[in-house]
């Protein structure tokens, strides 16, 4: 057994539990153990023993637990105790006994009489709320809190052996050749008829759509949160329109949530968990996890009230090593925010950074994760301690360096090693605003200039100018963000849409965001503005509405980078025009399976097809970026970029957003490509326009691969491998809002 882990372990003999917490600033450390999570009495409590490093230690015997009355399974917590209460032998759980103060001047918030959670605790019983006990307010300190005993009703750790199981073999090809699908695991099967339903909407459910996703062309699945969160009142019909759905809220950094497994009793979610990773695993996908590392569900601190905000787990053992203060004189004893829900997680701080990197590894090596993205990124990158917000790429010692060094990143060639991509901003409105392109190699990001370039450029033209310019920049990989770091093509996320806004069909079906339709579709507070969505119904003709999802496809699986779709785009999922539904664990969140097997099967089609050909052709897929060089002396650049008339682009024509048509033709044979060039061509718009094509090379022709124009539907819009029609003339029309794809060939 590691001596240096934190958390719970059996003994190698399984005749003891082995308990290490660490808390440099408490004076003692009680564990308190329990035969069941609701237990109102401790079957035993014991001190704990400090070291010089601020870790509590302690072992008791499992014959002693079963003498005191131990059936099965073993919960745990921690009381704390410290400058600004010091222990009292007289205290018993609900007393004021050694009381100084809620918080003192160093920070410290320990308090006894809040049973605290193990941070890394392997699993957990249940939320700090639940159907039984849905008040916040027990959790909180403060003069009309602090004497609250929390013991009966907080979640507790549970004692499970690290699984033996097989997470399976991990795939190990580059960053640069996935294609992501952005998922809810539950969403994924909740409303899947072909799942058996004690297994909807869970790990194991999960695990049943591997075999499609794989068939579909994806490589790699997204799971948004899956750390164990408040969500047991999602159930509740008086909570109905307050879930929390999406998950970004961690309760722990090593649980699997629970109410996303058939099998809850202890170790099973963990069990179930690795085995739906092995199903992913065994189908050549990956599995990669939003996590939520910047904030906590702890929460804040009101300081007009003088109430302490929740403490249960990170606070109550080390807050000022796991928050970051304020520093502000005029809200003393709060907190740094820049994730606009709450306090920073103090990544400036060694026990916090440590806590992040001891989570990480335990997610790729106990449970097989692959890859990682990460929440409001950013803040994990914040070099301030105390009171302000200082991104810094360059300190070895932050999460973002030790994880491309400790996980390690993959490398650029593939092999053994993790994907880290970050969402690359702090929240909206607040300080320091967004990061995109700091981050350091070894980090993909999500690439919003990508998102919303070909977002203004399908539904604004006429409205917001785009330039071929802009849409070349992106196209090829947005080498004006990632080279200057050193960074490579597949570190931009290209993605139209994501689980924070609009569904791809919804970007084309509405104009303004409908977020206050009736539960189960509403109400949402918040969400982005039409502005920022920019979004368009295009005039509410469902055709039109079908190629701009089409066209959107398109242009993600051409462009250089790594592109990720939503769960569901593949078959027109809708969310009825609601772009903020974090809070509905409803029917407006599962994915529709209904639709993949009726009117969207043609759409369902679509999307393998181009999938598939994306992975057909490394082409698309540069490992560095286009250098406009003829490399190889075939007559052909890398990467050429036309006008309409068939002549390249020259500077003027890529500076004029009155120019809307934009083509270009990457040389196959640079890339080991089956094809010998491709040749790409997007109108953005309304009118037809009669593009001259470029010579193909002495005795190849063109064949035409896909339209996603309406006028294309007769053959679905794209052609099967080894039925592409030759194009005989040297034009094509390409219609508006549409984009074309032709290979070149002998």
């Amino acid at each position: 057994m590691d001596s240096d882990f934190l958390g719970a372990r059996y003994s190698a003999d399984k005749t003891s539990v082995i308990f290490r917490v660490v808390a440099p600033n408490a004076t003692r450390i009680e564990l308190w153990v329990y035969a069941t999570p609701t237990d109102s009495t401790a079957i035993a409590t014991i001190v704990l023993v400090s070291n010089s490093n601020g870790i509590f230690a302690g072992s008791i015997d499992v014959a002693v637990l079963q003498q005191a009355g131990l059936v099965d399974d073993i919960y745990y917590g921690y009381r704390a105790w410290g400058s600004n209460w010091a222990f009292d032998p007289a205290w018993q759980p609900g007393s004021i006994n050694g009381f100084f103060a809620d918080v003192d001047a160093n920070g410290n918030r320990f308090n006894p009489n809040k049973l605290l959670l193990d941070p890394y605790a392997l699993e957990v019983s249940h939320n700090p709320l639940t159907p039984a006990q849905p008040d916040p307010s027990v959790y909180l300190s403060g003069p009309q809190f602090r004497t609250v005993d929390t013991g009966p009703f907080a979640p507790k750790g549970i004692v499970i052996s690290i699984p033996e199981i097989s997470f399976g073999l991990k795939p190990v090809r580059p960053f640069k050749d996935e294609i992501i699908y952005e998922v809810h695991v539950r969403g994924l099967t909740m409303n899947d008829p072909t799942v058996p339903v004690n297994l909807r909407g869970t790990y194991a459910g999960a695990a049943l759509r591997a075999g499609y996703l794989r068939d579909l062309g994806i490589t790699a699945v997204e799971f948004l949160p899956i750390h164990e969160t408040e969500n047991s009142l999602n159930d509740l019909p008086q909570f109905e329109s307050q879930h929390n759905y999406w998950g970004y809220n961690s309760i722990s950094y090593f649980a699997p949530d629970r109410r996303y497994a058939s099998n809850r009793s202890p170790g099973g979610p963990t069990r179930e968990f690795i085995s739906m990773v092995k199903a992913f695993h065994d189908a050549g996908l990956k599995v990669y996890l939003d996590v939520v590392y910047n904030h906590h569900d702890e929460g804040d601190v009101d300081s007009a009230t003088g109430t302490i905000g929740k403490v249960y787990t990170l606070r109550g053992l080390s807050n000022l090593d796991y928050y970051e203060p304020s520093g502000n004189p005029a809200r003393p004893n709060t907190y740094q925010d820049n994730n606009g829900v709450g306090p920073n997680i103090n990544a400036a701080a060694p026990l916090a950074r440590n806590l992040v990197l001891d989570s990480l590894a335990y997610w790729t090596k106990v449970m097989g994760a692959d890859g990682f993205r990460f929440d409001l990124a950013a803040v994990l990158g914040n070099a301030d301690r105390f009171g302000g917000f200082a991104f810094d790429a360059t300190d070895p010692n932050n999460i973002l360096n030790r994880a491309v060094a400790e996980l390690p990143a993959r490398p650029a060639n593939g092999g053994a090693g993790v994907d880290l991509i970050a969402e690359p901003y702090t929240a909206d409105g607040q300080p320091a605003g967004q990061d995109q392109g700091d981050f350091p190699v070894g980090w993909a990001e999500w690439n919003d200039r990508y998102r919303d370039v070909f977002r203004k450029s399908q539904n604004k033209l006429g409205i917001i100018p785009v330039t071929p310019g802009e849409m070349a920049t992106r196209f090829a990989g947005s080498s004006d963000l990632f080279q200057p770091s050193g960074r490579r093509p597949w570190n931009s996320v290209n993605y139209l849409v994501s689980h924070d806004g609009f569904t791809l069909k919804d970007l084309y079906s509405f104009s303004t965001k409908r977020n206050n339709q009736p539960f189960p579709f509403g109400p949402s507070p918040g969400g982005r503005s039409a502005d920022d969505e920019f979004c368009w119904n295009h005039g509410g003709d469902p055709v039109q509405q079908r190629q701009a999802v089409l066209t959107g496809l398109g242009i993600l699986m051409v462009s250089a980078g790594v592109p990720m779709i939503t769960g569901g785009t593949e078959f027109d999922r809708t969310q009825f025009g609601n772009n903020n539904p974090f809070n509905l664990d409803t029917v407006a969140n599962w994915l529709d399976w209904q639709l993949e097997q009726q009117e969207s099967a043609l759409l369902v089609a679509f999307s393998a097809a181009l999938f598939k050909f994306r992975l057909s052709h490394p082409a698309l897929r540069p490992a560095n970026f286009f250098t406009g060089q003829d490399n190889n002396g075939n007559g052909l650049k890398d990467l050429t970029w036309y006008q309409d008339d068939g002549s390249e682009v020259v500077g003027s024509y890529f500076g004029d957003a009155n120019n809307h048509f934009l083509a270009f033709r990457i040389d196959g044979t640079e890339f080991g490509d089956p094809a010998v060039s491709l040749y790409i061509a997007y109108n953005g718009w309304i009118n037809p326009v009669v593009a001259t094509l470029p010579a193909p090379l002495s005795g190849n022709h063109w064949f035409e691969v896909a339209n996603t124009s309406a006028s294309a539907a007769s053959f679905g819009n794209i052609h099967q491998p080894g039925t592409e029609p030759q194009i005989t003339a040297t034009t094509y029309s390409v219609d508006g809002r549409s984009l074309i794809i032709l290979l070149e060939a002998p």
